[in-house]
């Protein structure tokens, strides 16, 4: 029989829980929201249950005293000692389910969960202590590449130069250790700029804008390699985000699709460069697609690491640098391609971007 909301116990819960959660699920269907519990009223209904499940041990108890003593007067002692033994299980059962199981049972969850992160915790920390030590070797090794090969090449031009001062040839080795220690100036600002965390000054802007500066640096450039541009942004996406920072990343993305195209002679060069917005109006992209030579799956993977450049006279911080403006503005970066398919990048910047 039920009682009140007072009177019942675990059981009653029990069964009402089924009915509680086909009620929020039909009220899901009909497109009502289920509110979100607040801790106060978590806590309050576990103490109401806590209460609920005393009351009915006390009036389990309560019924057993009475039935006790009614036997004890009318039928005597061994059919009153004979019942009272074996309820009194049933009451001790009652009393370790009802009182004693859930406390007992939140304690050894506890003990068993320290227990777990106790014995976890420094094998994870290891982990990520190697982890981190490989990859400061790994960076601090592309690091000396990167710097050690261009000077290595300039100082022996300079060499060549030093034997034979008068030579014709002095003024070519000249121009090549200029630009090899360009190289390592742009490594070396490149490396900074990736190093350093720069602040995103967050204003509203409208994507296309910067879409169209950025190209417009490639103008000329797209018109001697007669490469057939197909351009269709829209004019309405606005976004909140640091429209310098993301200028650059999309200077970055369109500089390396037409390498791609001057590097691989394609016969039709073809760059495609399109932007709008998802569905639910909260994110816009923009896609730079070429028809390129592509980028086989290995490369794919690595593309974004730092240092990592599938091109002679790159510093491999382009892409590194592009993926962590993005990531800054709280958006993501993607990349897909297959050898002899062209490659295309996406870019993804929520509306209402907050820092990262």
């Amino acid at each position: 029989m039920r009682h009140g909301w007072d009177g019942f116990d675990e059981r009653d819960e029990d069964e009402y829980e089924p009915r509680r959660r086909h009620a929020h699920g039909q009220r899901r269907r009909r497109g009502g929201k289920q509110r979100k519990e607040t801790e106060e009223e978590r806590v309050y209904r576990q103490a109401r249950l806590a209460a609920a499940a005393r009351v009915g041990f006390l009036t389990h108890l309560t019924s057993y005293g009475a039935v006790c003593l009614f036997l004890l007067f009318v039928a005597g002692f061994r059919p009153a000692f004979t019942v009272a033994f074996f309820w009194g299980i049933g009451i001790a059962a009652h009393y370790f389910a009802a009182i004693l199981g859930p406390e007992l049972r939140r304690r050894f969850v506890a003990r068993e969960v320290e227990s777990q992160l106790a014995h976890n915790a420094p094998r994870e920390r290891q982990n990520l202590e190697t982890k981190h030590v490989r990859s400061l070797e790994e960076l601090s090794a592309s690091i000396a590449h990167e710097i050690r090969n261009p000077i290595t090449a300039a100082k022996s031009l300079v060499q060549q130069m030093g034997e034979d001062p008068a030579s014709n040839e002095n003024v070519d080795y000249a121009k090549v250790a200029i630009e090899e220690l360009d190289r390592v100036e742009r490594s070396v600002a490149h490396l900074l700029r990736y190093a350093r965390e720069e602040d995103v000054r967050m204003v509203e802007f409208v994507m296309g804008d910067v879409v169209e500066s950025a190209l417009e640096t490639f103008r000329e450039r797209i018109r001697n390699s007669e490469v057939d541009l197909r351009f269709d942004v829209g004019r309405h996406e606005r976004l909140k985000g640091d429209p310098e920072q993301l200028r650059r990343v999309l200077i970055n993305l369109f500089g390396n699709a037409l390498d791609a195209l001057e590097d691989s002679n394609v016969r039709e060069p073809r760059l495609q460069i399109t932007s709008g917005e998802n569905l639910a109006g909260t994110e816009c992209w923009v896609r730079v697609a070429d028809n390129g030579p592509g980028i086989d799956p290995e490369t794919l993977g690595k593309i974004f690491s730092p240092f990592y450049s599938s091109k002679q006279r790159g510093t491999g911080l382009g892409l590194a640098l592009s993926k962590k403006v993005v990531d800054a503005h709280g958006g993501s970066i993607e990349a897909h391609s297959a050898p002899g398919e062209g490659a295309t990048f996406t870019i993804t910047i929520p509306k209402h971007a907050e820092r990262a």
